[in-house]
Protein backbone atom coordinates (compact mmCIF):
# COMPACT_ATOMS: atom_id res chain seq x y z
CA UNK A 1 0.00 0.00 0.00
CA UNK A 2 1.53 3.10 -0.71
CA UNK A 3 1.20 6.41 1.20
CA UNK A 4 2.57 9.94 0.65
CA UNK A 5 2.96 13.26 2.68
CA UNK A 6 4.39 16.52 1.87
CA UNK A 7 7.52 18.22 3.70
CA UNK A 8 9.10 21.46 3.64
CA UNK A 9 13.31 21.62 2.83
CA UNK A 10 15.36 24.41 1.78
CA UNK A 11 15.01 23.30 -2.21
CA UNK A 12 11.25 23.43 -2.17
CA UNK A 13 8.76 21.14 -0.64
CA UNK A 14 9.26 17.48 -1.05
CA UNK A 15 6.32 14.90 -1.97
CA UNK A 16 7.73 11.80 0.23
CA UNK A 17 5.81 8.11 -0.96
CA UNK A 18 6.30 4.89 0.42
CA UNK A 19 5.42 1.45 -0.59
CA UNK A 20 4.57 0.06 2.80
CA UNK A 21 7.60 0.58 5.32
CA UNK A 22 9.94 1.25 2.74
CA UNK A 23 10.72 4.79 0.65
CA UNK A 24 9.55 4.97 -2.56
CA UNK A 25 9.76 8.86 -3.94
CA UNK A 26 11.22 11.73 -2.99
CA UNK A 27 9.99 14.26 -5.60
CA UNK A 28 10.89 18.50 -5.54
CA UNK A 29 8.50 20.48 -7.00
CA UNK A 30 8.44 21.02 -11.18
CA UNK A 31 10.25 17.72 -11.07
CA UNK A 32 10.74 16.33 -14.08
CA UNK A 33 9.43 12.90 -14.85
CA UNK A 34 7.16 13.18 -11.85
CA UNK A 35 4.32 10.31 -11.50
CA UNK A 36 1.20 11.23 -11.36
CA UNK A 37 -0.10 12.14 -8.20
CA UNK A 38 -2.63 9.21 -8.24
CA UNK A 39 -0.10 7.22 -7.37
CA UNK A 40 1.28 8.01 -4.69
CA UNK A 41 -1.55 6.50 -2.22
CA UNK A 42 -3.44 8.32 0.49
CA UNK A 43 -1.88 11.08 2.48
CA UNK A 44 -0.63 10.00 5.60
CA UNK A 45 2.60 11.43 7.61
CA UNK A 46 2.86 7.98 9.90
CA UNK A 47 5.41 6.26 7.41
CA UNK A 48 7.77 9.13 7.03
CA UNK A 49 8.76 10.27 10.68
CA UNK A 50 12.19 8.61 10.36
CA UNK A 51 12.96 10.03 6.76
CA UNK A 52 11.76 13.12 7.76
CA UNK A 53 14.51 13.18 10.49
CA UNK A 54 17.13 12.18 8.45
CA UNK A 55 16.29 14.62 6.20
CA UNK A 56 16.15 17.40 8.69
CA UNK A 57 19.23 16.45 10.25
CA UNK A 58 21.01 16.20 6.41
CA UNK A 59 19.96 20.01 6.08
CA UNK A 60 20.73 20.86 9.20
CA UNK A 61 24.80 19.57 8.61
CA UNK A 62 24.20 16.82 10.59
CA UNK A 63 23.64 13.93 8.68
CA UNK A 64 25.62 12.61 5.25
CA UNK A 65 24.29 9.38 4.88
CA UNK A 66 21.39 7.87 4.80
CA UNK A 67 19.71 4.85 6.42
CA UNK A 68 16.47 4.09 5.06
CA UNK A 69 14.62 1.18 3.65
CA UNK A 70 13.87 1.60 0.11
CA UNK A 71 11.65 0.26 -2.72
CA UNK A 72 12.69 1.03 -6.42
CA UNK A 73 10.00 1.42 -9.37
CA UNK A 74 12.11 0.50 -12.24
CA UNK A 75 13.86 -1.98 -14.50
CA UNK A 76 16.88 -4.02 -13.30
CA UNK A 77 19.56 -1.16 -15.53
CA UNK A 78 17.84 1.50 -13.72
CA UNK A 79 18.08 -0.33 -10.28
CA UNK A 80 21.62 -0.81 -10.75
CA UNK A 81 22.46 2.78 -11.66
CA UNK A 82 20.38 4.35 -8.68
CA UNK A 83 22.13 1.59 -5.99
CA UNK A 84 25.34 3.24 -7.63
CA UNK A 85 24.40 6.13 -6.64
CA UNK A 86 23.59 5.49 -2.63
CA UNK A 87 27.57 4.86 -2.76
CA UNK A 88 28.64 7.97 -3.89
CA UNK A 89 30.28 9.52 -0.91
CA UNK A 90 28.93 13.15 0.60
CA UNK A 91 30.83 16.06 -0.70
CA UNK A 92 32.03 14.32 -3.91
CA UNK A 93 31.14 14.14 -7.64
CA UNK A 94 31.76 11.60 -10.51
CA UNK A 95 31.19 12.18 -14.22
CA UNK A 96 28.25 9.57 -15.96
CA UNK A 97 31.52 7.97 -17.87
CA UNK A 98 32.70 6.89 -14.29
CA UNK A 99 29.01 5.66 -13.37
CA UNK A 100 28.23 3.98 -16.42
CA UNK A 101 32.05 1.98 -15.84
CA UNK A 102 31.42 1.75 -12.09
CA UNK A 103 27.97 -0.46 -13.25
CA UNK A 104 30.27 -2.50 -15.45
CA UNK A 105 28.47 -0.74 -18.89
CA UNK A 106 31.45 1.57 -19.55
CA UNK A 107 29.89 2.43 -23.19
CA UNK A 108 26.36 3.14 -21.47
CA UNK A 109 26.55 6.59 -20.58
CA UNK A 110 23.38 7.67 -22.14
CA UNK A 111 21.62 5.17 -20.59
CA UNK A 112 23.17 5.90 -17.17
CA UNK A 113 22.38 9.83 -17.74
CA UNK A 114 18.56 8.59 -18.46
CA UNK A 115 18.27 6.45 -15.32
CA UNK A 116 19.90 8.73 -13.34
CA UNK A 117 17.26 11.62 -14.44
CA UNK A 118 14.23 9.71 -13.48
CA UNK A 119 16.18 8.48 -9.83
CA UNK A 120 12.52 8.46 -7.81
CA UNK A 121 14.52 8.78 -4.25
CA UNK A 122 16.02 12.22 -4.81
CA UNK A 123 18.67 13.97 -2.48
CA UNK A 124 18.54 10.37 -0.30
CA UNK A 125 20.01 8.40 -3.16
CA UNK A 126 22.21 11.23 -4.28
CA UNK A 127 21.75 12.00 -8.33
CA UNK A 128 23.34 15.37 -7.63
CA UNK A 129 26.36 14.24 -7.00
CA UNK A 130 26.59 13.15 -11.15
CA UNK A 131 28.27 15.59 -13.54
CA UNK A 132 29.33 16.22 -17.09
CA UNK A 133 32.70 15.01 -17.77
CA UNK A 134 34.27 18.63 -17.94
CA UNK A 135 32.61 19.36 -14.49
CA UNK A 136 29.72 21.10 -15.71
CA UNK A 137 26.30 20.80 -14.13
CA UNK A 138 24.62 18.54 -16.57
CA UNK A 139 20.96 17.67 -16.33
CA UNK A 140 18.92 17.20 -12.76
CA UNK A 141 15.59 16.34 -12.51
CA UNK A 142 14.95 18.89 -9.66
CA UNK A 143 16.55 21.60 -11.69
CA UNK A 144 19.76 22.85 -12.23
CA UNK A 145 19.78 25.55 -10.01
CA UNK A 146 18.53 23.02 -6.80
CA UNK A 147 21.41 20.84 -8.34
CA UNK A 148 23.91 23.75 -7.83
CA UNK A 149 22.77 24.00 -4.02
CA UNK A 150 23.06 20.68 -3.19
CA UNK A 151 26.69 20.32 -4.41
CA UNK A 152 27.29 24.14 -2.70
CA UNK A 153 25.75 22.90 0.28
CA UNK A 154 27.38 19.45 0.60
CA UNK A 155 30.95 21.85 -0.36
CA UNK A 156 31.53 19.82 -3.52
CA UNK A 157 35.10 21.52 -4.22
CA UNK A 158 35.56 23.78 -7.48
CA UNK A 159 33.28 25.96 -9.39
CA UNK A 160 30.86 23.57 -11.26
CA UNK A 161 29.15 25.38 -14.01
CA UNK A 162 25.67 25.24 -14.94
CA UNK A 163 26.18 23.34 -18.38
Amino acid sequence: MRAHTVVDSPVGKLTLVAEGDRLAGVYMEQQRHLPPEETFGVRDETPFAETTRQLDEYFAGQRREFALPLHFDGTEFQRSVWMELSRIPYGETVSYAELAARIGKPTAVRAVGAANGRNPISIIVPCHRVIGSGGSLTGYGGGLPRKQFLLAFEGVPGQLSLG
